[in-house]
């Protein structure tokens, strides 16, 4: 019995061997490569067909940028005219390296960058040979080094507030890891607070205070190098923010600009009152003599009045409405003289004031000619000078004048 199932054993695994042996195998080295940015790699790729093929098909594709979508195509090369068809997103860029009695199918490389960070796939298709082993993939991973990562502040760096330190680099492959590390105002280590947390890069602070002031270190790294940030964190009490002395300040100055201008306008408006009250001083000046004239005048139009008074005649009432007739017209044209007269002094102060003008003119005029009469007394005392100079010579050594010569009178002697 127990040799019986010994011989099925052998005669299922001889089976298995005989099925594997008639089929295609395609192999990549290994399931991961490493390169830094700007070197060249070769990904190699094997095959053993089942016979010697007539006709081979080998493809290189990597995954597709999104999910759920076809793989992008890089090359395909057929064995019959040895035909190589390169897309162009990758001409100039890939090559392959074929030998299809050795069943080689490499892919070469160049320039990598970190959009060939992806899954590359080597296929091999012979008419005839579709079972087995028909394709195989490897991930390409390109080494890019971090970049000088970027250090922030988030949040209010006062008493009592929650503040978060940010670090980030814009460039890393593999992704960086991030590593803070923090120093006092004297620069010596210390040792993190337990309720601070240090994630991905974010730093949380919580109910800071003035020890919490000092310098924080951000190391970002991977597999290639590292790289460094720093903060200098001060926190002040609410009332010593900048923003808000800032606005204090710019309050008080607004406010003394207001009350200057205030100052000023009351000033003026206090002038133009003086001046206002000045000429009503005037105006009423004037106004008391021409009232104390028009009393006169009345006074003296009374007396006449009385002296043709009747006392029979005012008992009459058509009378004494005739007479108080002649008296409002006479009011009315009294204080009609009074607003002709007032009109007169506006005109007679406007003429005066054309007439101080005129005076100004005349005068600076008068300086100019009399400027011009001093220049001219110069120049005549100048001519003086040299007058005098000329005669006070000796008299020998003037000529002698010629004689005289005898007046008619003499000759008619």
């Amino acid at each position: 019995m127990e040799e019986r199932i010994s011989l099925l054993t052998l005669l299922c695994l001889a089976v298995t061997l005989l099925s594997g042996v008639g089929a295609i195998d395609v192999n990549i080295a290994k399931d991961v490569y490493e390169v830094a940015r700007g070197d060249n790699i070769v990904l190699p790729c094997i095959f053993k067909p089942k016979t010697t093929p007539k006709l081979v098909i080998i493809s290189w594709s990597v995954e597709a940028p999104q999910a759920n979508a076809q793989e992008m195509l890089i090359l395909t090369y057929y064995s019959s005219g040895a035909i190589t068809d390169i897309k162009s997103a990758y001409e100039g860029r890939v090559s392959l390296d074929v030998d299809i009695a050795q069943g080689k199918a490499d892919l070469k490389l160049s320039s990598v960058s970190l959009a060939d960070n992806k899954v590359f796939e080597c296929r091999v298709q012979i008419p005839g040979d579709d079972e087995g082993k028909t394709a195989d993939t490897a991930r390409l991973v390109v080494l890019v080094a971090p970049s000088t990562p970027i250090c922030k502040i988030q949040g209010k760096a006062e008493y009592g507030q929650n503040i978060n330190l940010t670090c980030v680099s814009e460039e890393g492959s593999p992704p960086p890891t991030y590593k803070w590390q923090s120093r006092d105002v004297k620069n010596l280590p210390r040792i993190p607070d337990r309720r601070t947390t240090d994630k991905g890069g974010i730093l949380s602070l919580f109910n800071i205070s003035k020890d919490t002031s000092g310098y924080y270190v951000c190391t970002s790294e991977n597999k290639i190098r590292s790289a460094t940030c720093n903060i200098t964190l001060s926190v002040m009490p609410p009332s010593m923010n900048i923003g808000s002395t800032a606005g204090i300040i710019g309050g008080v100055v607004a406010a003394l600009i207001i009350l200057v201008i205030v100052i000023y306008c009351c000033c003026c408006r206090k002038k133009k009152k003086e001046e206002e009250y000045a000429m009503g001083v005037h105006e009423e000046e004037y106004r008391d003599k021409e009232m104390a004239r028009n009393s006169e005048s009345r006074r003296a139009d009374g007396q006449e009045d009385t002296q043709g008074y009747d006392d029979s005649s005012m008992k009459n009432p058509t009378v004494r409405s005739e007479r108080y007739e002649e008296r409002s017209e006479r009011d009315y044209d009294h204080r009609r003289d009074y607003d002709d007269r007032r009109s007169d002094y506006n005109d007679r102060r406007s003429d005066y004031d054309d007439r101080r003008s005129d005076y100004d003119d005349r005068r600076s005029d008068y300086d100019d000619r009399r400027s011009d009469y001093d220049d001219r007394r110069d120049r005549y005392s100048d001519r003086n000078e040299r007058y005098d100079d000329r005669y006070d010579e000796p008299y020998d050594d003037r000529e002698r004048a010629p004689a005289s010569k005898p007046r008619r009178r003499d000759y008619d002697d």
